[in-house]
């Protein structure tokens, strides 16, 4: 089981949290949030892969950011259509690395999982977050029950609100089937927006790595 922790804004934060060495970082481009990201990006260990995270952006805009921070994954986090999914995973392909397509869905109580079907072959990932007020980091969980009826292969990232309350859920969804590629945490693990607690996470990721272990040795 992987793990991103997205919302990072601080250069002495960013360089802490990647020494506790998560799958992903990412990094949010969108003025609206108080964790938008405007500054420079630190040199992390290859092994940690860069995720850029838009809202409605031009394509040339993130083509641009993908030039310059080397990302090795974009998560689109408003209402992108799959024909500018397609266009993006286009543009992407043409530069000189292998750049997944991430997609965001919103959850509440319930959800209609049909509206994912245009968006098959086109995108790498779903990601399912909480719907609420923000777009992202709202700070709670939605219904994982609702995932049941998740009948797609496309594997997803599993975000909203999780946190250390949240290790026997996680212990517990990972004994499905369901296709979960990551873990995405954010709001859960920060003293102010932006800026991560290294200890919590750390312990975070500990145990999620146990959960992991535990269930492969099951399989």
């Amino acid at each position: 089981m992987k793990l991103k922790v997205c919302g990072m804004k601080y250069s002495d934060n960013i360089e802490a949290i990647a020494s506790l060495e998560p799958d992903y970082l990412g990094f949010i481009f969108y003025d609206r949030s108080p964790r938008n990201f405007n500054a420079e990006i630190p040199v992390l260990p290859d092994s940690i892969k860069k995720v850029g995270v838009f809202v409605d952006s031009t394509i040339s805009n993130i083509v641009e950011k993908v030039k310059q921070f080397r990302f090795k994954a974009i998560q689109l986090h408003g209402d992108e259509s799959p024909a500018y999914c397609k266009e993006l995973k286009s543009s992407l392909s043409e530069l000189d690395t292998t750049i997944d397509l991430w997609k965001v869905f919103s959850i509440k109580d319930e959800f209609n999982f049909s509206i994912l079907e245009p968006y098959e072959g086109i995108v790498d990932y779903f990601l399912f977050d909480t719907k609420g007020k923000e777009k992202g980091g709202n700070g709670y969980t939605f219904d994982w029950n609702v995932l049941k009826e998740y009948n797609s292969k496309t594997p997803f990232i599993l975000s909203g609100g999780i946190g250390l309350d949240e290790i026997e859920k996680i212990q517990e969804i990972l004994k499905t089937d369901l296709p979960i590629h990551a873990i995405d945490v954010n709001s859960k693990f920060e003293i102010e927006p932006g800026l991560k607690e290294e200890i919590v996470l750390e312990k975070f990721k500990n145990q999620l790595t146990l959960i992991s272990r535990d269930q492969k040795i099951k399989l």
